[in-house]
């Protein structure tokens, strides 16, 4: 099952890369519930096991394409992210005061952590792309303008996947032109 959870998410992950339209730099955030993968209600099954997988699938399409990844804690750190200390510094980032644990943090966003080179912890980010896993309500750290993205891959064991880029926003009026290939 946990390799069948890593085929998935990397499949996921290069989908998104392929329509997401990224520049190398960019932020992609991750809201994962490896308790909703399980078939269990969100925040009640930590599962490590399943977090690893995950991120064994989703890491290597983001590192390849020079993208970086934002990890979404649970509400018990505010929806806090992982993130490694290079996109901290590239972005502007604010650091938080938090090390992720199973059950206030998430299950993935502990792993995750353990998978960074340099671990830092952040309140929030301005993601150009991201997955939710589960329901996490990832849409706080994208960017306006988010664009949804209809993915091949619809779940990952029991939890629904979502996909979504950003755009620029449109700005003047009935006179302005715009650039087809930002849309």
């Amino acid at each position: 099952m946990l390799e069948e959870y890593t085929k998935n998410a990397n499949q996921a992950m290069q989908e998104l890369l392929s329509l997401a339209k990224l520049e190398k730099g960019d932020i992609v955030v991750v809201g994962c519930s490896t308790s909703e993968i399980a078939g269990k209600k969100i925040g009640t099954s930590p599962g490590p096991d399943i977090a690893d997988a995950l991120l064994q699938g989703l890491l290597p399409p983001l590192r390849e394409a020079g993208l970086f990844l934002a990890a979404q804690c649970c509400e018990h750190l505010e929806r806090a992210l992982v993130v490694e200390s290079e996109a901290l510094h590239k972005h502007g980032l604010v650091r938080v005061n938090a090390i992720p644990q199973p059950k206030a943090g998430g299950s993935f966003a502990t792993e995750a952590y353990k998978h960074c080179l340099e671990p830092e912890l952040v309140q929030t980010v301005v993601a150009a792309a991201g997955l939710d896993i589960g329901g996490t309500m990832i849409g706080m750290h994208l960017r306006p303008v988010v664009v949804p993205l209809r993915l091949e891959v619809k779940r990952i064991g029991e939890a629904t996947v979502s996909g979504a880029r950003t755009r620029p926003r449109f700005v003047g009026g009935v006179r302005a032109v715009y650039d087809e290939s930002l849309l």
